[in-house]
């Protein structure tokens, strides 16, 4: 019998990572390409797209080195969310892509919400506006590159536009439309009203189908240059986001995501039709069909990690870095530190607003500063799964992924601060895995995706919280909140300084 794969591609801010994954779930391959984002301004994040398309045709021509084009059955993507791609009439890129981690559209935030209402912004699609987010984008495109706005045929996400040099076919999906911020999450459509309030021709938007609808084949061009006879098949795939939790077994509510990287999200599913959002977390659509999911974000997580690793050992790597942290204590002898190095997104939604250790003393050591920034860190992510419990979603059994999944102390600092039990995929490989599930059901090797979530995703044994460690923490926690209100004005009156 012949064998046949998946591939799932997953395009970072920094690299594009590729798997190939058997009918058993195997991760049989992985190849990286990597590439570098321009900052042409303070505040700007930019880069040609086609750099992304390019390194998925590089790592199609590595795996196609190892296996034969009629093993494939099929290739889907997870990619970066919020970024803008725009094309003309011609389907030529008339500028380069916008990040998500751009933050030079703070004047169109202020417009949409005094244009709109933050009432009607949030009925509309179920979330308040951020920098990061695409309409922003979109609109400091129409204000300050007229020109280019003018041109405008279609805009497209990340990930849409590689499925798109790859096919000739432009959609998108649920699951990255949602982070538009000018998409309906609730009747999974575009916004039309809020997009006419806003002098948006709604035909700009991209058709949505399902996360692993099938999107088209290779074009001609595609596998003459590939050298190739056969055809690949691609589906349209997700949101990184989405697909993180989909690789991490997250298809209904019975278990829950927290992801740290550079950034930290904690995630659970909700399906509740009568969910309102306040605009305090994010409200999106998952890449499992009809599924909703609840999502609070950290900006510095990770982040504040490699800032301490730098200014204290940057010869170190994190597992040399972190060595004997368990020779300080909770709390760090008396230490918090709150992450606030690029200011916050979830509950404060504050660019402004700065981080701080409060209780340095002449006793502090660099572990305490070390255990400190952990402890942060993960009560920053706290922050998200009280609001998620205060929406009455039960928290109980956490699936941890990331750099905050591969060290042992810092999983049961999770524990004991969630107050809940968190384990770890036995094989982790992020959204590209989701990706590569998303192929398979495109190409319909399972029945459902909980079908699929029992054949492809194993778990270590859960980290269970300490009660003595969950008490401490939850005082911690208390005094942690109480920073925020006291540090911000403080920060934002010396960024005068800067």
């Amino acid at each position: 019998m012949t064998l046949t794969y998946v591939i799932g591609m997953d395009i970072g801010t920094s690299a594009l990572k590729s798997i190939v994954v058997n009918k058993q779930g195997d991760v049989v391959t992985s190849h990286s390409v990597s590439y570098d984002t321009q900052h042409p301004q303070s505040g700007y994040s930019e880069i040609d797209p086609d750099i992304w398309y390019n390194a998925a045709l590089d790592s199609l021509k590595y795996i196609l080195t190892q296996y034969e084009p009629t093993e494939i059955t099929g290739l889907s993507f997870s990619g970066q969310m919020h970024g803008l791609v725009i094309i003309d009439a011609n389907g030529a890129v008339i500028r380069p892509a916008i990040l998500w981690n751009d933050t030079r559209t703070s004047t169109e935030v202020e417009n949409i919400k005094n244009t709109v209402g933050l009432d009607t912004l949030l009925n509309q699609t179920q979330n308040t506006v951020l920098e990061g987010f695409t309409l922003p984008k979109l609109l400091w495109v129409k204000n300050n590159e007229p020109h280019n706005y003018s041109k405008i045929s279609k805009f497209m996400l990340p990930k849409d536009y590689v499925v798109y040099k790859l096919t000739g076919n432009i959609f998108t999906e649920p699951s990255d439309a949602a982070g538009t911020i000018m998409f309906n999450v609730k009747t999974e459509t575009w916004a039309t009203s809020l997009l006419q309030q806003l002098n948006i021709d709604v035909n700009i938007c991209p058709s949505i189908i399902e996360s692993h609808g099938y999107s088209g084949s290779l074009t001609s061009e595609i596998t003459h240059q590939l050298n190739i006879t056969s055809n690949i098949k691609v589906y349209q795939g997700g949101a990184d986001n989405a697909c993180g939790a989909l690789g991490s077994g997250i298809t209904d509510n019975s278990k829950q995501l927290v992801s740290i990287g550079t950034s930290g999200v904690a995630l659970s599913i909700e399906n509740n039709s009568k969910f309102e959002n306040d605009g305090n977390i994010h409200y999106f659509n998952h890449c499992v069909p009809n599924q909703k999911y609840i999502m609070g974000v950290t900006l510095s997580a990770g982040y504040s990690l490699e800032w301490l690793r730098q200014l204290l050992a940057p010869k170190d790597d994190f597992t040399t870095f972190l060595t004997n942290i368990n020779d300080s204590v909770v709390g760090g002898h008396g230490l918090v530190y709150t992450p606030y190095l690029l200011g916050e997104r979830t509950p404060h939604n504050d660019a402004t607003v700065r981080g701080s250790f409060i209780g340095l003393d002449a006793n502090t050591t660099s572990l305490d500063m070390k255990r400190a920034v952990l402890e942060g860190i993960t009560f920053s992510i706290q922050d998200s799964i009280t609001i998620m419990r205060n929406n009455r979603i039960a928290v109980n059994d956490i699936v941890s992924i990331g750099g905050g999944a591969k060290n042992k102390t810092w999983l049961q600092i999770q524990a004991d601060i969630f107050n809940a039990s968190i384990t770890t995929r036995t094989e982790e490989q992020g959204p590209a895995f989701g990706a590569a599930m998303l192929a398979a059901m495109g190409a319909q090797w399972f029945e459902s995706f909980e079908t699929i979530n029992q054949a492809w995703i194993q778990f270590h044994q859960p980290i269970k919280p300490i009660t003595s460690n969950r008490r401490s923490y939850s005082q911690l926690f208390d005094i942690y909140q109480s920073v925020y209100q006291a540090t911000q004005p403080i920060t934002h009156a010396l960024s005068q300084f800067k």
